[in-house]
């Protein structure tokens, strides 16, 4: 296919929202009263079950609870894992992995837990599959990572969410700083040359394919990066064609996505994401679905009903092929205030505030498992010793839903908010834990 005469604009729209109907399913969850607010904060449930805990103490002050619920509702995470929950409603769970060449790859406590498909039906290459290191010089491609890390998944039979084609960051110096200026014909034709070259290796192994990741500010305009400033807006439109060209060229499966981060609820970036979706559709070019990476926080989480009105919203649109657009939660954690080591967390992580990280894990989740559309949910990585979070906001952490006592290449402990991310699938309240 050609690109240099690609004239279609992609307007960014905020102004107003895509008119939708709501396809959140009427099942509420097993409680006196539900959890739901209307407000885009989550704050901590009025409802508390009545359960009861086994604690352990650490040596920072708080209290790792293990739940121990009594009646009949919800299921401990050792009895029921949440892939297993997930699969029981025809969702799945997944995480990200940073494999290989990291201290992932050669923890073999950390790797338990990965190839627990009790846990984890699903998977998403952290970084190996991004352009710099699939493609570091032009047309000179490097799958050797990449295919370890297929390999590993495969070996358990995980879904593979391929991430990504497009994105401002992670780029060669090649694309950033070229011996010759791009012009709109020369990137694109760069562009749709990765698509094709890295849809048509992977193939079918891919579930999903994030084509395009991260377009949008905040404020709904489109950021302004090495293919805006050189193409404008139309640089989705040809990445989503190349994607949906190269889907058709090698007979493939995969669903073609667009993936961004604060899309998770009502707000003008969202509405913009919304409009681009639209936006494709009128032109003809399908988008199967779109990623709500959901990098919350004790600060501020969306509250189940701002996610399930949210999750609507999107799952209303129709794509090129006339079917509903599908969601997925493809990048979930959680921080909370913490300025603890990621193997000994600080006295601020009170029961309380675990209590609260398990209720907007349960929100996250349960807003997928009662919407019509949400196909699944992935955390980004499950282990605070390999976490993101530290690193990019000083002063969080306590993010994923293992932690390390030991550090690195020791056993790994499960946090509550993993019963919470159970009871979530299964529409059932989660405990409050003291």
């Amino acid at each position: 296919m050609t690109t240099s005469t690609k004239s279609t604009e992609i307007s960014s729209s905020t102004s107003s929202p895509v008119t939708t109907t709501s396809s959140t399913t009427s099942s509420t969850p097993v409680s006196s009263s539900t959890s739901s607010t209307t407000s885009a904060v989550s704050s901590t449930s009025t409802t508390t079950p009545v359960v009861s805990s086994t604690t352990t103490s650490t040596s920072s002050g708080f209290k790792l609870e293990t739940p121990t619920k009594t009646g009949t509702t919800g299921a401990l995470a050792s009895a029921t894992g949440m892939a297993q929950a997930a699969e029981a409603i025809g969702r799945y769970f997944g995480t990200a992995a940073d494999i290989p060449g990291t201290g992932e790859t050669s923890d073999p406590y950390y790797l338990a837990v990965f190839n627990d498909t009790r846990n984890f039906d699903q998977v998403t290459p952290a970084n190996v599959m991004k352009w710099d290191s699939l493609e570091p010089q032009q047309n000179v491609f490097d799958y050797s990572g990449a295919d370890e890390f297929v390999a590993l998944a495969k070996a358990t039979g995980k879904k593979i969410r391929c991430h990504n084609l497009n994105w401002y960051n992670q780029l060669p110096t090649w694309i950033t700083s070229p011996a010759v200026p791009w012009t709109n014909a020369t990137l694109m034709a760069a562009l749709v040359n990765h698509i094709d070259n890295v849809m048509g290796h992977f193939g079918d192994s891919c579930y999903h394919w994030d084509v395009v990741n991260e377009a949008f500010n905040d404020d709904g305009t489109f950021r302004s990066d090495i293919w805006y400033q050189t193409s404008g807006p139309s640089y989705i439109a040809v990445a989503f064609e190349a994607a949906n060209a190269a889907k058709a060229k090698y007979g493939l499966s995969t669903k073609l996505y667009y993936n961004d981060y604060n899309i998770e609820y009502l707000y003008p970036k969202s509405y913009a994401a919304q409009a681009l979706v639209a936006n494709l559709t009128a032109m003809g070019i399908n988008v199967d679905g779109v990623g709500l990476q959901s990098h919350f926080s004790s600060d501020f989480t969306p509250g189940l009903a701002s996610q399930q009105s949210n999750m609507a919203a999107f799952t209303a649109l129709k794509n090129a092929n006339g079917v509903n657009v599908e969601v997925a939660v493809t990048e979930l954690d959680i921080r909370v205030q913490d300025t603890g080591s990621v193997s000994a967390p600080s006295a601020s992580v009170t029961a309380s505030v675990q209590s609260q990280q398990v209720m907007f894990y349960w929100d996250t989740v349960n807003a997928c498992a009662t919407t019509t559309g949400c196909v699944g949910v992935t955390v980004w990585d499950f282990d605070d010793t390999y976490s993101w979070v530290p690193g990019t906001f000083p002063g969080y952490g306590w993010a994923d839903l293992y932690y390390q006592p030991g550090g690195a290449n020791t056993p790994l402990v499960g946090k509550a908010a993993i019963d919470g991310i159970i009871d979530g699938f299964q529409n059932v309240m989660p405990g409050t834990y003291t």
